[in-house]
């Protein structure tokens, strides 16, 4: 009787070992679950939403101002060109002396007021900015005087001319030479934004091998209720491994598909940036300009899956937080929390 008394004993608390080892390995799995489901959901939406916001920045600052600053320059040198013009040749056929020079001249103010709002040079661009208004103030002082008043007094208007041209070209001080080093300073920015950099790398290799792990874990405890616990299949576990996987791939296929919109829009301004300095037809060069720049804008249009893919990262983030608790906690509370 003693020696059954003692192997009943004996069995009880074997049992009540094995339950208490399965109790903390469980408990293990649900602590570890929830760490990796906050740290990879973390590090996912602010990569991706990181992403975002250069495609943003790109289409409503960088394209425009880089078309801007090359719109400018080559509106600049066309006005210049087109007033050599309107007193080298006949301008019987022309409606106004100067009247071509002075659509350019108009397009290359409208461009400059325009480029306040966008440029990416911050006060050092709007310093470059009212330095170049004063300059193009000082430039049509000389060349609607060259190009209208001295149209018979050569002399004066060879003189007109130069200054104009010292205005406008000058190495350094001029205006285009200015609108250069803007552009070069908008150009590195644009670098910068479009590039997935060491940073978003980074965060994106974490965040996928915190999802990783997660899968694994899933696998783990699902593995741990079917040989300890008699679970073959838990509804919330096989949930949160399904969101976990969704999460792995779609969030990191859509960064993807804007990182190659982002590259094919840089390749864009780059072209714009050398047609400004390309030799050649002016008014060729600036249709250029102007289709290359509706193709960026299209290249970097706002869709409307990539808000919702944001938002459905977070609500998936969220569901990978809560299954593992609801699924494993429902288990822990009814097998040992609650009989303990």
């Amino acid at each position: 009787m003693t020696s059954g008394s003692a192997r009943w004993t004996g069995a009880l608390r074997t049992r009540r070992s094995g339950g208490s080892r399965t109790r903390r390995l469980l408990e293990r799995h649900l602590t570890v679950l929830l760490a990796l489901a906050l740290l990879s959901m973390s590090v996912l939406l602010v990569s991706y939403r990181e992403a975002q916001i250069s495609a943003g920045e790109m289409r409503t600052r960088g394209a425009p101002a880089v078309q801007g600053v090359a719109a400018t320059q080559l509106a600049l040198l066309r006005a210049h060109q087109e007033a050599q013009f309107s007193v080298r040749d006949d301008i019987d056929g022309v409606v106004g002396a100067g009247a071509r020079y002075e659509s350019q001249l108009s397009a290359a103010a409208q461009g400059l007021s325009r480029l306040n709002d966008v440029q990416l040079d911050g006060d050092r661009g709007r310093g470059v900015l009212e330095t170049v208004n004063g300059l193009l103030t000082s430039y049509s002082s000389s060349i609607t005087p060259g190009a209208v008043k001295y149209v018979s007094d050569e002399p004066m208007q060879r003189e007109k001319f130069a200054e104009a041209e010292t205005i406008l070209s000058r190495d350094g001080t001029g205006v285009v030479p200015r609108l250069d080093v803007l552009q070069e300073h908008q150009m590195q920015r644009i670098d910068t934004v479009s590039s997935l950099g060491t940073l978003r790398r980074t965060g994106w290799v974490l965040a996928e091998l915190a999802l990783l792990a997660m899968a694994s874990t899933t696998l783990s405890a699902l593995r741990v209720l079917r040989r300890r616990c008699g679970r073959s299949f838990d509804p919330w576990l096989l949930t949160t491994l399904l969101a976990t996987v969704v999460l792995a791939v779609f969030p990191l296929w859509a960064t993807t598909n804007t990182q190659q919109r982002l590259d094919t829009a840089h390749a864009g301004l780059v072209r714009i940036e050398r047609r400004a300095h390309a030799d050649g037809d002016l008014a060729r060069s600036q249709q250029y300009v102007t289709d290359e720049s509706a193709s960026v804008r299209a290249d970097l249009a706002a869709q409307g899956w990539q808000s919702w893919t944001y938002y459905g990262a977070l609500g998936g983030g969220a569901l990978i937080v809560l299954l593992p608790a609801v699924g494993i906690g429902r288990r822990l509370n009814a097998d040992y929390w609650k009989a303990g």
